[in-house]
Order: C-alpha cells, then structure tokens, then sequence
C-alpha cells in the first residue's frame, strides 16, 4: 500500500467515522472502498459508449418466450428467486 493524505471536511471526517464505527473498519478502509467505486464508474467506456453497447444489444437474444413483454415483471421475480 501506499500512504497518502488527503483533507476532508470537519462533515465528511464525522460521517466516515461513525460509518466505519458501524462496519467495523477503518476509515482508510471506507476511503479505499469509496475510490475503488469512483474509479469504476469513471473509468473504462464512457456513458456514451455504454448507452450504444445498450442498444446494440436489443433484439440480439432470444428468451423462447411468446410474452415477455406482457410477463417481464413475473419473469424476473422468478429469475432472482431461483
């Protein structure tokens, strides 16, 4: 690891201390997790390229399904309850 220093506000510095109290960890654990998050998000394909990657994908699959768009909801429930 390397050590850093960063400047929080006197707000963000109480919040990310009660937050690590309530999960038991560090506050450098919480800073390391939050920068893991923000480079995901920011890193990589830009919005643009995810929305096209989206639209390309429509109507490239196949469910065997007659009435998905009628049943989606229904269809889901079953997916994440399996």
């Amino acid at each position: 690891m390397i050590r850093t220093q960063v400047q929080l506000t006197e707000a963000q510095a109480q919040v990310l201390k009660r937050v690590a109290a309530e999960k038991n960890v560090s506050t450098a654990e919480l800073i390391r997790q939050a920068v893991d998050l923000w480079l995901q998000t920011h890193t990589g394909t830009t919005a643009e390229e995810r929305r096209q990657r989206a639209v390309d994908a429509v109507g490239q699959f196949r469910s065997g399904q007659s009435d998905v768009s009628d049943r989606h909801d229904d269809y889901l429930t079953e997916a994440f309850s399996a």
